[in-house]
């Protein structure tokens, strides 16, 4: 996937200023895509010469004007096209596992400790997730909203984000348990 993808998702609910689309990451696509907000800036810029979004600007009273954009036809088009081609395998890269992956060799407090945090991280994202599907479904119960709710494509993949930050939260934790109980002592 090419950021462009994921960008031409994140406008599918509307028509975005740049810095709302950075809001958007950070709220619904970071569950399964980081962009820094230049490359997001970037990637409008270049989405819009290849003619996927349109942008417009919007005249503001006593602030700066802004650029707003939405998918085009073309956009959708390539977004469908996308999504008839096979998906690539998840790729993992963590510096962290690489640490536990030493672990027998290294001084397991710093690993213990980064651990801990790396856990944290994840069970604060679990909440933000977890509030974000809430909001999502509304009045619905989970499987009501399923069923027959509005938009199911974001719910679903910000169900895939609570499982792995779950996992990731659980795994964290009981790596650091079995490092403190094999070296004799609780951090």
């Amino acid at each position: 996937m090419a950021l462009r993808h994921a960008v031409l998702a994140a406008l599918l609910d509307g028509e975005y200023s740049g810095y709302q689309l950075t809001k958007i990451f950070d709220v619904g696509v970071s569950n399964f895509w980081y962009a820094a907000p230049q490359q997001l800036y970037a990637e409008l810029t270049k989405l819009e010469a290849d003619g996927l979004v349109a942008g417009r600007e919007v005249v503001q009273h006593g602030r700066p004007n802004k650029r707003v954009f939405k998918v085009t036809q073309a956009g959708l088009d390539e977004l469908a096209a996308f999504a008839a081609t096979p998906a690539k395998p998840l790729l993992l890269r963590d510096d962290l596992a690489v640490k536990v992956h030493a672990a027998d060799l290294l001084d397991p407090a710093p690993l213990i400790a980064q651990l801990r945090e790396r856990a944290g991280e994840a069970a604060a994202k679990l909440a933000f997730f977890e509030q974000t599907l809430r909001r999502l479904r509304g009045d619905l119960d989970e499987e009501e909203f399923l069923r027959a709710g509005e938009r199911v494509g974001p719910y679903l993949s910000c169900l895939a984000g609570c499982r792995l930050e779950r996992e990731m939260r659980d795994w964290c934790r009981q790596t650091a348990r079995t490092l403190e109980d094999r070296a004799g002592r609780r951090v």
